[in-house]
């Protein structure tokens, strides 16, 4: 083959793989760019002047909470009010923990500052416990739909290990209007409903 027939061959390919390559290019710079991931986290802020003495002489621990399937998970999970029965994922919306260990370390922070038993622990420490208290989320969610809303649903009992006894066992929920359709907004919902039901068991327990 002589080189003038094979400088246009050449020259033909160098163009061809040219335009493939500003042909990708483009293509890349028209796509969306991908969202980022957002993470958010609940605080329960005890507002009340802490006991004067302690009701509970003793050490407490408040276990990892338990939840089912996608409740347990870091996604922040919604359903539609047209079908209560599906629970569907947020992308890129998470919790900074999983709500079982979230929670619960939130209740450690907010029973301390109450003083209401002589310690607060959680089983890591392995320190010998005089109560032990236990909490599963039923539901912890954002709900679509008119209006929208958010429900937080909990199990929590306190029992003592010495003997096995049950003192105490209760279900909490508490709805929260939003003021959006927005995540952030149902945050802002679930966090309200967290302080409101921390206030009401620490009501309960102070009527044991």
């Amino acid at each position: 083959m002589t080189r003038q027939f094979m400088n246009p061959l050449r020259n033909g390919l160098n163009l061809f793989g040219a335009i493939m390559v500003l042909g990708l290019l483009a293509g890349c710079a028209s796509q969306p760019p991908v969202p980022s991931d957002k993470y958010y986290r609940l605080q329960a802020v005890f507002a009340a002047a802490p006991f004067a003495s302690v009701k509970f002489p003793g050490n407490l621990e408040i276990e990892r909470f338990t939840a089912d399937g996608l409740t347990a998970g870091r996604p922040i999970v919604y359903n539609d009010s047209n079908n209560t029965n599906q629970l569907l994922e947020y992308h890129y919306h998470f919790w900074t923990q999983p709500p079982t260990i979230m929670l619960r370390d939130e209740l450690v922070s907010y029973l301390r500052t109450a003083k209401m038993f002589t310690n607060v622990v959680i089983p890591e420490m392995r320190i010998n416990p005089d109560y032990v208290m236990t909490g599963r989320i039923l539901k912890m969610e954002q709900i679509l739909g008119s209006p929208n809303r958010t429900r937080l649903e909990m199990e929590i009992s306190l029992r003592r290990p010495d003997n096995n006894k049950l003192m105490f066992l209760k279900t909490y929920t508490h709805e929260t209007t939003q003021s959006s359709a927005a995540v952030p907004a149902a945050v802002t919902g679930l966090n309200e409903a967290l302080n409101v039901i921390y206030s009401d068991l620490l009501a309960d327990l102070r009527n044991l």
